[in-house]
């Protein structure tokens, strides 16, 4: 019987397999079972079992001695610190982020859009936070401003895709609201939760005028729409500043 979801043979197929297998170590618990990946992948125990060690070998995943069980491995890290070091809108941002979150007195993120999630290039803390720090991390998009911003101005596929990686309350908002979402420049959004802030977050375009990133400050909940404007009007202004330097985002 053949495997659900079978990619091509040959190199081609291999390769969108063990990618299969990398998204799914990223998106579950630190340590996943081979059973497990096998199930969520719809490929056999043996594929996977056989690509897991061709990834293990490669530093691109690692198996606990003890459990047995599979992760992301050390490699990953160095390709994402390369491909972060080089890149446009990583590179234009960074110079302006430290006096804007002075300005601001607020923490700061610069986002993309890769998949169904908001990635976060780079974020700078505000000061006042407190002793706990959330790392920069990756989203469902549609959970965040910068995220709604992004992902409503996708195509059609795009945004279907990313509309059935959501839950279900999620993409029917963001199914009423896409067109209200894809035409504004900025966006806030209330707090999801009470160790969540809110946020507001602009666009960052490169020179042709594409849409190409996000800017967002985290803002208290209550705050007045006098005051929102004078961040957006902020961020904005750092969005600008930062296209000339986006000639080939």
């Amino acid at each position: 019987m053949p495997e659900r979801n079978a990619s091509p043979r040959g190199g081609l197929g291999t390769i969108r397999n063990a990618t299969k297998l990398l998204s799914l170590l990223a998106e579950g618990p630190a340590l996943q079972h081979l059973t497990d990946l096998a199930e969520r992948s719809g490929m056999s125990v043996p594929t996977v079992h056989r690509l897991l060690r061709s990834l293990v070998i490669a530093d691109f995943a690692i198996q606990d001695p003890t459990t047995l069980r599979y992760g992301l491995g050390p490699e990953i890290s160095r390709l994402s610190t390369h491909y972060l070091s080089k890149h446009p809108v990583l590179n234009a941002v960074s110079p302006f982020v430290v006096a804007l979150r002075d300005q601001l007195q607020a923490t700061i993120s610069t986002s993309i859009l890769v998949g169904h999630e908001l990635v976060c290039l780079d974020q700078v803390d505000a000061g006042d936070q407190g002793p706990f720090r959330s790392p920069p991390t990756s989203t469902p998009a549609l959970a965040s401003a910068p995220g709604r911003l992004l992902a409503s101005r996708t195509d059609d596929e795009h945004w279907q895709f990313i509309l059935s990686q959501a839950s279900a309350d999620l993409a029917a908002t963001a199914e009423q609201n896409r067109q209200e979402w894809a035409n504004a420049e900025d966006l806030f959004m209330g707090p999801t939760d009470v160790l969540r802030p809110a946020e507001v977050a602009v666009l960052i375009k490169d020179a042709d005028d594409d849409v190409v990133a996000a800017l967002s400050a985290a803002v208290a909940p209550n705050t007045s729409s006098v005051d929102l404007s004078k961040v957006v009007d902020i961020l904005t202004r750092t969005a600008v500043s930062c296209k000339g330097n986006l000639r080939n985002g």
